[in-house]
């Protein structure tokens, strides 16, 4: 195990040495790195089971309208698409969005579980402090999709292989830097393009509402990775930016490639009628790296904004820049500075959080003054 740490506030320990949390010294020995983001933990508090926040018993008919756009599903633009019904075409395109809303759903409780874990090792109270917190939110997270999918579809679909895979390796990982680039800033990064699209695109209100609410805690576990990465990176040997940069691309070529595809979402494919290696070949047929970097060159594809939240840690140098560069004008990337995208739906969401749980403090003042 290769333990890379470059600030005290990222200190760690195994796994199973809970005596080392015991000692004495630790307690008083807190970094103030986290501060302001566990004391802001209130301004975006919200509960998905109270419907002054959001309520899932909204309607939406599935088998009338899409919940996303027609454009997100490359399928309908081949020779399969096109014998395909208008019926089967929404069909497919929420049995589609079920899929994905399943992965965002498995990939909050890898982010459930990983934040838990790292209340494990991190000797730092202020870090653990954080961790626990995440933890807490991501909860909020897993129930509140929980709750969607429930509400849309009744139950989610399995956890594609891919996913499953890299959230064991990143929830298991001893190595601090593997669940901090790996969640905190991969995952995250994925996640924060994802609501940015889905708030932006879907035909769903109840989901748009959804993604904002998320995205509201989404931006702090963010800015949890960017503080690793601007007290670690510039610290590092080369060697050892050697091994976080490797491990950061390598996982990225993964999910490039194997997100999304056709043998993967077979069942997706089968409840139309259609078979997945057909529709992995009619892919293929009309789709090219030419399309792909067309597709990145959008503020909240996915894919970019995972590239540009590396590059702005400071993980990718000219060793990977030309693997990343096949995909994305990585000095466009640079010059776009560091705001993400999904701030500004962020900080609009903290603000309507923030007039319902002061208004809610507010009364609860007046009814305590009142006693």
């Amino acid at each position: 195990m290769v333990q890379i740490t470059k600030d005290n506030a990222y200190d760690a320990v195994a796994p199973d040495d809970f005596p080392a949390m015991l000692e004495p010294g630790r307690y008083g020995d807190r970094s103030t790195a986290f501060d302001k983001i566990i004391s802001a933990t209130h301004d975006h508090f919200w509960d998905p089971l109270d419907k002054k926040y959001i309520d899932f018993s909204a309607p939406f008919d599935l088998n009338m309208q899409q919940i996303l756009p027609g454009r997100f599903f490359p399928i309908f633009s081949t020779r399969v698409g096109d014998a395909m019904t208008a019926e089967q075409k929404i069909k497919f395109a929420n049995q589609s969005t079920r899929w994905q809303m399943s992965a965002i759903l498995h990939g909050e409780q890898g982010a459930l579980a990983l934040s838990a874990s790292l209340c494990h090792i991190l000797k730092d109270p202020g870090a653990q402090e954080y961790a626990a917190n995440q933890t807490r939110e991501e909860a909020r997270h897993v129930t509140a999709f929980s709750a969607y999918i429930k509400s849309r579809w009744g139950t989610p679909l399995p956890c594609g292989v891919t996913l499953k895979n890299l959230l064991t390796e990143m929830v298991g990982a001893p190595e601090v830097y593997k669940k901090i680039v790996g969640m905190q800033m991969l995952v995250e990064g994925l996640a924060m393009g994802a609501f940015a699209t889905l708030y932006q695109q879907s035909h769903d209100p109840l989901l748009v509402k959804l993604c904002q609410l998320v995205m509201t805690d989404e931006a702090f576990h963010h800015k949890f990775g960017k503080i690793w990465a601007d007290r670690t990176i510039p610290k590092l040997t080369p060697e050892e930016h050697n091994i976080v940069e490797d491990w950061a691309a390598q996982c990225f070529q993964t999910l490039l490639f194997n997100l999304i595809n056709a043998e993967q979402m077979q069942m997706v494919y089968a409840s139309v009628g259609i078979h997945w290696e057909d529709a992995r070949a009619a892919i293929m047929e009309a789709f090219t790296d030419n399309d792909r970097r067309e597709s990145m060159k959008q503020s909240a594809n996915i894919f970019r904004v995972l590239v540009k939240t590396l590059l702005n840690a400071g993980i990718i140098t000219d060793r990977t820049r030309s693997f990343y560069g096949m995909y994305i004008d990585m000095d466009e990337l640079r010059h776009e500075g560091e705001r993400m995208v999904g701030d500004d739906i962020a900080e609009e969401g903290i603000k309507y959080l923030q007039t319902i749980n002061f208004q809610d403090t507010a009364k609860g003042s007046a009814l305590l003054a009142a006693e």
